[in-house]
């Protein structure tokens, strides 16, 4: 009898061997992270799909379910984007295949692309999207503006965001038609900037999850989450992402992240007395303007370049100008 049952033990001990070398060997084979348990457990292996509330974990020879709220952190053996896979258009805007996360793990990952916009009016927000120091905001938020500053969260070596004000920043190009501005951060010694990723097609459906980084009423780098309400709100000629992501003044040129972390909307308004009922142009529009800035270049002796118009000159003469004059009138 004791002799079965060590046996049995054996036989158990040799099966658990087995499975997590399998996993081992899966996971050398494809990308694995690394789940850490808010107990100090840790699962290896392949992230399959990430939900609102838990992530499916490949492990090799299971698929498991793990609890979002049991998570503490997530480790990628390998990043997700390697330096090949990264696509850049227009000579500014960066792309690249990304996977799918939660607004958590997205947030430390991208917000120290997101910037605060500040002129002597008032304030706004942006994102870099060069590691120039290009930076893409609302027209709205530096119309006629000649002084625009920014702030930047840059994450210090001991992982905190520290804020760096830069005030000679450049206006590079205004679309006052599509809200859209275009300015270049300089140079800051001992910053690289950390460009966001810009999706390169309207892929976005109704349902599908959002959330925006911004400083709404000059609360830095606040986060909120929605869905996208629909995708094509027309509004003045000009179609729209309407998003239930909570949209206040501040955060008006601010990026509307999808749930692989890539920007599909600059946010620039909501609807007065509603809830949830904000709006967002389309990555379309803005890859448009980028793609023809030249068109749209600022100049500083006109600071509403693109935008202000003269007025024709007025006629001296009130007689229409079908009429036939005759020689006797002046």
């Amino acid at each position: 009898m004791f002799e079965t049952r060590q046996i049995r033990r054996t036989t158990q001990i040799l099966k658990v061997s087995l499975c997590m070398a399998f996993s081992i060997l899966a996971a050398s084979e494809t990308r694995a992270d690394t789940i850490v348990l808010k107990s100090g457990q840790q699962i290896v292996g392949q992230v399959l799909k990430v939900q609102q509330d838990s992530l499916f974990v490949d492990i090799g020879v299971d698929v498991i379910r793990v609890p979002l709220e049991r998570i503490s952190e997530r480790i990628e053996d390998n990043p997700s984007v390697k330096p090949e896979e990264i696509k850049t258009d227009s000579g500014l805007l960066q792309s690249a295949k990304l996977q799918v996360r939660t607004v958590k793990e997205l947030v430390s990952r991208f917000a120290e692309g997101v910037v605060l916009v500040q002129t002597p009016d008032g304030l706004g927000s942006g994102f870099i999207v060069s590691r120039a120091g290009h930076c893409v905001t609302n027209y709205h938020v530096i119309e006629g503006q000649t002084r625009v500053a920014v702030t930047i969260f840059h994450r210090g070596k001991n992982g905190e965001f520290e804020r760096v004000a830069v005030r000679d920043v450049k206006i590079q190009a205004l679309n006052p038609h599509f809200d859209l501005a275009l300015l270049e951060i300089p140079k800051q010694e001992g910053i690289d900037f950390q460009p966001v990723y810009v999706g390169e097609n309207d892929s976005q459906r109704e349902g599908d999850t959002v959330f925006a980084i911004g400083s709404p009423l000059g609360l830095e780098r606040s986060v909120s989450e929605g869905i996208v309400s629909t995708r094509n709100r027309n509004m003045n000629g000009i179609v729209y992402l309407q998003t239930t992501a909570q949209i206040n003044p501040g955060n008006s040129g601010g990026p509307l992240f999808n749930s692989k972390g890539e920007v599909v909307g600059v946010i620039n308004m909501k609807l007065t007395f509603g809830e949830g009922l904000g709006f967002a142009i389309p990555v379309a529009y803005l890859r448009h303007f980028i793609a023809n800035r030249d068109a749209f270049a600022f100049d500083r002796t006109n600071p509403n370049t693109g935008y202000h118009y003269l007025n024709p000159p007025r006629r001296t003469n009130s007689k229409q100008p079908y009429e036939v004059l005759s020689a006797e009138d002046p």
